[in-house]
């Protein structure tokens, strides 16, 4: 098959930014350029303005000045407005040689853009739909006029003709509900340079964390959590990897509760620094209210390390989780509930990392991101809906 010329458009690019989304388009943006396609990258710079970011072999394209994302935890209006009109100057002036332009849906604004000029400059347009928020969390998230808004601008993008993706059965169900053209492909695997699996490591008696310390990861729980385990496991430890507007906050509550030599907060670490953290962890705790994957519980899997996560209406995670076989369910974020999740965790001890290992390798292929790309790029190649 020829080559294809390839536009992704994203505002924020792995490592400078850490998360499911960011991992999933450095790592697509490299495949398809092994697979030797063309790809131009769109995005805010973050990087050294002294250089371009090492991607090899992307063309890597900053359409916006480095910005502040977040502003108390929550997302900021500015930078995506800054970055849709940097994503329209771009396909204004280069459209025309893409034959398909593939964007996240959020933050809207550049789906949008890239929406109105699609038929003008004739590429296919692909839309990746992490997480679909209902009107009351919208509500909750911005209060009730900017809910409103944010909410009928998410369903008015659903409702664009798009070839769409999601990685979760919760949202591919709110997409056909709020009005999508055509069924969403899911698609299950997002992870890349997974381990082999192999025999679990012994664990050490230390809760891992890894993501942004957000308001919706409710990282802080996590430390009342380690503080009542500690009564029955005085031995147990946590290292909260990550960054961002909650960290002081996390801060504030570990010297609450006398617990500096106890819990750690690393930041960002290296690719190696983490994967021997979550090779000799207990488990992997992700407290989050709302996640549109949990990728970080796959790649705890790989490596025969259980998960915790937490249900919840907004919580695609939970998916990844078959209980009690590689890992379990938390009926709340509260700390007896997180508190009792571990020490089970802690109690079932090698059986449970070995359950673990076993789901990943009977899972692995489904979950891979090279199981994906097969999806990917027929959808590339299809006639638009």
């Amino acid at each position: 098959m020829s080559p294809l010329r390839i536009c992704l458009v994203y505002d924020c690019l792995f490592p400078w930014t850490v998360g499911g989304a960011e991992r999933w388009y450095r790592a697509l943006a490299e495949r398809l350029v092994a697979e030797g396609h063309e790809v131009t990258y769109l995005t805010l710079r973050q990087w050294p303005a002294n250089g371009p970011p090492p991607v090899p072999g992307v063309r890597v394209v900053a359409v916006g000045p480095r910005l502040a994302l977040y502003a108390g935890g929550r997302r900021r209006i500015v930078p995506p407005l800054v970055f849709a009109v940097g994503v329209g100057w771009h396909l204004l002036r280069h459209g025309r040689r893409y034959e398909v332009v593939h964007t996240a849906s959020f933050p809207y604004f550049p789906l949008l853009v890239a929406a109105a000029l699609r038929s003008r400059m004739r590429y296919r347009f692909v839309v990746d739909w992490w997480e679909v928020w209902t009107a009351t969390y919208w509500r909750a998230y911005r209060g009730p006029v900017g809910g409103r808004i944010g909410w009928a601008i998410q369903r008015r993008c659903i409702r664009l003709r798009q070839r769409a993706f999601c990685f979760s059965r919760l949202h591919s169900h709110r997409l056909a509900a709020d009005g999508m053209r055509g069924e969403p492909t899911l698609l299950t695997g997002v992870a890349s340079d997974l381990p082999s699996p192999g025999r679990p490591l012994a664990a050490d008696p230390v809760v891992v964390y890894v993501g942004r310390h957000i308001p919706e990861k409710r990282v802080p729980s996590l430390v009342p959590a380690v503080a009542v385990a500690r009564r029955r496991l005085p031995e147990l430890r946590a290292t909260l990897f990550g960054d961002g507007p909650d960290r002081a906050r996390v801060e504030r509550v570990v010297a609450a509760f006398d617990l500096r030599g106890v819990v750690a907060l690393p930041g960002f670490v290296d690719e190696a620094v983490l994967d021997a953290a979550l090779r000799r962890a207990l488990c992997v705790v992700l407290p989050s209210r709302r996640e549109g994957y949990g990728l970080v519980v796959v790649e705890a899997a790989a490596r025969g390390t259980p998960s915790i996560v937490v249900a919840g209406a907004d919580n695609a995670a939970t998916e990844l989780i078959v209980e009690g076989v590689n890992g379990l369910v938390a009926p709340s974020s509260s700390a007896a509930d997180l508190a009792s999740a571990i020490l089970r965790v802690h109690d079932v001890g090698m059986p449970l990392r070995e359950s673990t290992a076993a789901w990943f390798a009977a899972n692995a292929e489904r979950l891979s991101l090279s199981g994906s790309l097969d999806a990917v790029t027929a959808a590339y190649r299809d006639d638009e809906p």
